[in-house]
């Protein structure tokens, strides 16, 4: 298992289509993803609506766990799709 944390710098935050990106990405995977704002529950990230529901915006630090096969890998990806510019 493997937890990394990052600040979303895009101005509007996690909206529709990052959440999207970001779920297809870790359904993907064939992982178990999960990801949090710092300090909240951690959610299914394979889940857009459960993405959403958390709200992150600018300036929000959000935890992404990866457990399963290649999780370095997966979630250096992972973070490079949450954090790419709109």
């Amino acid at each position: 298992m493997v937890t990394r944390t990052t600040t979303i710098t895009d101005p509007v935050g996690i909206h529709a289509r990052p959440a999207a990106k970001f779920a297809q990405a870790a359904t993907a995977s064939g992982c178990t993803v999960t990801i949090a704002k710092q300090g909240g529950d951690p959610v299914p990230a394979g889940s857009i609506l459960s993405i959403m529901g958390l709200g992150i915006k600018q300036g929000d630090t959000v935890e992404v766990t990866v457990d399963g096969d290649n999780a370095e890998t997966v979630i250096d990806s992972l973070i490079e799709t949450l954090t790419a510019a709109e």
